[in-house]
């Protein structure tokens, strides 16, 4: 396949080919709330065959090019958001097809899974002024190599959609200063709305496989939600597969 991939907008099949048809999975949790928004996001975006798995699965399908944890308030946010999440059964799963190497995404909810689960460093505290924030928020993409934001070129914002109370990334400072040394801060907000630490707003991993995200891309994938910016980030986490 090739590597160039349109900068917004719908996924151009005439500019960017697969080889073979790429499949992802969306991880459903009792409270996720945005599952068939991702389904819908990545199909649109890319036209890979989607499968929603229940958090119960003990399996995940075969062949995956790309795994998704939705966005929503897996079980109601019980102890900590994401805590119980962290422990369901497919989670085994997830955690083995990340070492493996497969492209993972948690997006708000999804992020704090992530973290829970020891995917990715940090946590997700309450907001800063202890408020809901749902609105379209500016990106600065920090790091344009990684396997979710290279076809973004050239570009160095993107403009998606928070939708949180507890997006506020934390982690001590010796964390703060490798994932900053080593190119692991993907995204930060141009005008923080939650608190994070150095408006952090989505990392990777040290592989660099696996991005936690509070902003949705599965809510800015087309020109008519407001910003089809989301859609390259789905683009690119396949391109690269």
């Amino acid at each position: 396949m090739t590597t160039s991939l349109p900068g917004s907008g719908r996924f151009n099949f005439g500019t960017t080919r697969f080889e073979r048809d790429m499949k992802a999975a969306v991880i459903v949790f009792p409270g996720s709330n945005c599952d068939r928004d991702c389904k819908v996001a990545v199909e649109r975006s890319t036209g890979a065959q989607v499968e929603m798995v229940w958090h119960g699965d003990t399996a995940l399908p075969q062949g995956l090019d790309l795994i998704v944890l939705p966005g929503g308030f897996s079980y109601g946010d019980y102890l900590r958001c994401g805590a119980m999440a962290a422990l369901s059964p497919v989670m085994a799963e997830v955690k083995a097809a990340a070492e493996r190497g497969v492209a993972t995404v948690g997006i708000c909810n999804g992020f704090q899974v992530l973290c829970e689960a020891g995917l990715l460093p940090g946590a997700l505290l309450q907001n800063e002024r202890l408020k809901y924030v749902c609105k379209p928020v500016t990106l600065e993409i920090t790091n344009a190599q990684t396997r979710f934001t290279s076809g973004y070129g050239g570009r160095r914002e993107a403009v998606m959609t928070v939708g949180n109370g507890e997006g506020n990334y934390f982690a001590d400072e010796a964390t703060l200063d490798r994932l900053e040394g080593e190119g692991q801060v993907v995204f930060r907000y141009r005008d923080n709305p939650n608190g994070s630490a150095r408006d952090i707003a989505g990392i990777v991993n040290a592989r660099g496989n696996v991005l936690g995200m509070m902003p949705h891309p599965d809510r800015a994938f087309e020109a008519e939600l407001g910003s089809a910016d989301g859609a390259v980030l789905f683009q690119s986490a396949l391109a690269s597969a």
